[in-house]
C-alpha cells in the first residue's frame, strides 16, 4: 500500500490542497467566509444549478437509450457482435475535445445538419446532451449489460411458467437483480457529466458552463483563484458523495444473485419484436456513434482543392499552423504516444500495487485506498494541473521544467483502470495456490512469477491499454502543464479549434481523427485478448 499512498499523497492531495490553500488563505488564516460569499453570487449559482441539471439530464438520457443496447449486447448472438461492442466503448476513451470536435462537425456552423438543412444545434443544450450521450453509451452497455449476460434465464422462465407477463416477469425478477448495475452505471453516467470539461468547453460557447468550465475560466482567464477553491470544494464533495453511493451499489451488486456463464445466455434473435430491437439497437449505434465519427473524418479529408489528404500533410508544417505551435502540429502525436506510455508504466505499477493490496487485506483503511483511487475521476483536472504548476517547482520536487510532469498527471487517470480491471481477477485467484507454493520453499516474489502473474497476465495487459487510451486522451490538467514546444494530442486540437480559420479547423480534425484511430485500434486489440466480458471496463 505504500506507493500508492505516496503516489497520490504526492502527486494528488498535496497539489489539490495547495491550490485550495492558495485561495482560501489570507496572511495564514483560513477565510471560510469567502465559501458563503462566492456561493451567493448569482452567476456562480447559475453555474451549480446548469451542472446539476445537465448531469441528470444527461444520466436519464443515457439510460432511456442505452438499456436497450445492453439487453442487445448481452442476449443475443448476431454476426460482428464482440467488434461492435468495442466499437460503441471507442467514444469512452477519446478524450473529451475530440467528443466535442465530432459533435462540431455534426451540428455546428458548417456541419453536416448546417449543410443539408440549415440547422445549428452548437451552442445549445441539445448539442451537449447528445454527446454525453456518446460518450457515456458503453458505460451503461458494459456495466448493465455484463451482469445482464450472466443472470440465469431459467428464473424468467419460471415466472412466465407461474403465469406472469413478459413484462410483469420482466419487472419482478430481472429489474430487481439489474437494479445494483443500473445505479452503479447511472452514478458513473452521472459523475462524468456532473464533472463535464472539454465538451461543454467546445459545444456550449458562453451561454453555458459546468463547475469544471468555471474552475478553468476563474483559474487560467480571470486569475480568481478563491472563487475556483470554493468551486473545488464544491465538486469535490459532490464527487465523494456519489463515490460512496457508487461503492454501496458496487457491494451490492458482487452479492446479488448466483450467475451463470455469459456464454450460455446469448442466443439467436427470434420473433419479429427480437429482430425489430436488434434493429433498432443498431440503427442507434449508427446514428449515436459511427455517424460523428464518420463526419470527423469526412471533415478532416474536405481540403479546400477537394478531398484528399491536405490537411494531414499541413500537420508536418510549422508555417501550416500560424504561429499556434512551436514545433509542426504532427509533433503532438509523438509526444502523446511517447507521454502515454510513460504513463501506462506508471499506472501498472502503482495501480497493480493497490489492487494487490485490495486482494491481500481488508478492513477501513484499505477500503479508504480504493475510494482515493477513484477521485481523480472526478476531482478538477484543471485544479490538479495548476497544482502541479504552483507545488512542484522546489527541490526535491523541482519537476516543472521536466517531460515526466505531464505522465504523472495523466497516470493519476489511469490508475483507476488499471486497479478496477485487475481487482475482480486477482480476488478470483485461489489463496490456496498461494499458500502450496509458499509451503514448497517459493518466496514471495516467486509466489507472484508463478502464481498469480500467469493468471493475471490477460488482466494486466487489458489494464495497460486502457491506461494507454485514457492517457493519451487526458485534457484538463495536461493543458496546463505540456510545454509549449511539446503539446499533446488534446492541447493541439484544443488550440487549433481556438484560432480562425478554415486550415486550423481541418488540421483539428485530422489530429482528432489521428487520436480517435489509436483509441479504436487499442479498444479492438484489447476485445481480443481480453476474456472475461462481465462487469465493468
Amino acid at each position: 500500500m505504500a506507493v500508492p499512498v505516496v503516489f497520490f499523497a504526492v502527486f494528488f492531495a498535496y497539489p489539490v490542497t495547495a491550490i485550495v490553500g492558495r485561495g482560501l488563505k489570507a496572511d495564514g488564516t483560513w477565510q471560510f467566509g469567502r465559501v458563503g460569499e462566492v456561493l451567493s453570487r448569482p452567476d456562480i449559482l447559475g453555474v451549480l444549478w446548469f451542472t446539476t441539471w445537465q448531469a441528470v439530464a444527461s444520466t436519464v438520457l443515457t439510460l432511456l437509450i442505452a438499456l436497450p443496447g445492453a439487453y442487445v449486447f448481452a442476449r443475443f448472438d448476431f454476426p460482428g457482435r464482440h467488434v461492435l461492442r468495442a466499437v460503441v466503448t471507442i467514444p469512452f476513451v477519446l478524450p473529451t475535445v475530440v467528443v466535442g470536435t465530432a459533435f462540431l462537425a455534426l451540428l455546428g456552423r458548417g456541419g453536416l445538419l448546417d449543410e443539408l438543412w440549415g440547422i445549428r444545434l452548437d451552442t445549445t443544450v441539445w448539442a451537449i446532451l447528445l454527446a454525453h450521450v456518446f460518450f457515456n453509451y458503453a458505460v451503461v452497455v458494459r456495466t448493465v449489460g455484463g451482469l445482464w449476460s450472466q443472470l440465469d434465464p431459467r428464473q424468467e422462465e419460471a415466472a412466465r411458467v407461474l403465469g406472469a407477463g413478459r413484462f410483469a416477469a420482466w419487472w419482478r425478477v430481472t429489474l430487481p437483480a439489474l437494479a445494483p448495475a443500473v445505479a452503479a452505471a447511472a452514478l458513473m453516467v452521472f459523475l462524468f457529466t456532473f464533472t463535464s470539461f472539454g465538451v461543454v468547453q467546445i459545444l456550449g460557447g458562453p451561454a453555458y458552463s459546468t463547475l469544471e468550465v468555471e474552475i478553468y475560466r476563474q483559474t487560467a482567464q480571470l486569475l480568481d483563484l478563491p472563487t475556483a477553491a470554493v468551486l473545488t470544494l464544491v465538486q469535490f464533495a459532490a464527487v465523494a458523495a456519489v463515490l460512496a453511493v457508487h461503492a454501496r451499489t458496487v457491494r451490492r451488486r458482487e452479492g446479488a444473485l448466483r450467475l451463470v456463464d455469459s456464454a450460455q445466455t446469448a442466443r439467436r434473435p427470434r420473433g419479429t419484436g427480437q429482430w425489430a430491437l436488434l434493429g433498432g439497437v443498431l440503427t442507434t449505434v449508427l446514428v449515436l456513434i459511427l455517424l460523428p465519427l464518420g463526419v470527423l473524418v469526412e471533415r478532416s479529408l474536405d481540403a479546400p482543392g477537394g478531398y484528399g489528404l491536405g490537411f494531414y500533410r499541413a500537420l508536418g508544417s510549422l508555417d501550416a499552423s500560424g504561429g499556434t505551435f512551436l514545433v509542426p502540429p504532427l509533433e503532438a502525436v509523438w509526444n502523446s504516444l511517447r507521454y502515454a506510455l510513460a504513463a501506462t508504466g506508471v499506472a501498472l505499477v502503482v495501480g497493480g500495487l493497490a489492487a494487490a493490496a485490495l486482494t491481500r487485506r481488508a478492513g477501513r483503511l484499505v477500503r479508504g485506498l480504493d475510494a482515493l483511487l477513484m477521485l481523480p475521476l472526478g476531482v478538477s483536472a484543471v485544479t490538479v494541473g495548476f497544482g502541479f504548476l504552483i507545488t512542484l517547482d522546489k527541490p526535491p520536487l523541482d519537476l516543472r521544467t521536466s517531460w515526466i510532469l505531464v505522465p504523472l498527471a495523466q497516470a493519476l487517470v489511469g490508475v483507476p483502470f488499471v486497479v478496477r480491471t485487475m481487482l475482480p481477477v486477482l480476488r478470483a485467484v485461489d489463496g490456496r495456490l498461494r499458500e502450496a507454493a509458499a509451503v514448497l520453499g517459493a518466496s514471495p516474489l516467486r509466489v507472484w512469477r508463478e502464481v498469480d502473474l500467469p493468471l493475471v497476465r490477460r488482466a494486466l495487459l487489458v489494464a495497460a491499454g486502457f491506461a494507454f487510451a485514457v492517457s493519451l486522451g487526458e485534457f484538463g490538467a495536461t493543458v496546463f502543464i505540456a510545454r509549449p514546444d511539446r503539446p499533446t494530442l488534446p492541447v493541439a486540437v484544443a488550440r487549433l479549434l481556438g484560432r480562425p480559420g478554415e486550415l486550423n479547423y481541418g488540421q483539428a480534425m485530422a489530429l482528432s481523427t489521428v487520436l480517435m484511430l489509436v483509441c479504436a485500434v487499442s479498444l479492438l486489440a484489447l476485445e481480443r485478448i481480453r476474456t472475461d466480458r462481465s462487469g465493468e471496463f
